[in-house]
């Protein structure tokens, strides 16, 4: 009986680590999450959030990569509030929780109203939440 329950909660442990608990609230689709090489130029700060997921369920430690896209989901979420359209991590995720720096950056900055650019070269990347 005891064992059985140790395999039922570690099975469950790891179904529940492979599932995304974070949606995507309305709107925050159009929020980018740009890299955190230093602050966009011409954008005015909004503020800075600090958000949190379960990076651990039970003894299983959940994949790095799911945590980290459900912490820019949450902060893609917390911008709509702050009236910014850009976040910027300030720091990588730490057990779970991960702070960034929210932005509005306008229309102009955000790709199709814009002039085109030449190609980066600097090895910058931006991030897309996966389905899931």
């Amino acid at each position: 009986m005891r064992k059985s329950m140790v395999v039922m909660v570690l099975v469950s442990a790891l179904v529940a680590g492979g599932c995304t608990w974070v949606d995507m609230a309305p709107g925050a689709s159009s929020v980018r999450v740009i890299d955190g090489s230093g602050p966009p130029a011409g954008c005015e700060k909004r503020g800075e959030v600090e958000v949190t997921v379960k990076s651990k369920v039970a003894f299983y430690e959940r994949n790095q990569l799911r945590v980290r896209e459900e912490l820019e989901t949450l902060a893609r979420n917390e911008a709509i509030g702050l009236q910014a359209d850009t976040v910027q991590p300030m720091g990588g995720p730490m057990n779970g929780s991960q702070r960034f720096a929210a932005w509005r950056c306008g229309t102009a900055r955000r790709g199709a109203a814009a002039p085109a650019a030449a190609p980066a070269t600097t090895g910058t990347a931006q991030t897309y939440p996966l389905g899931g």
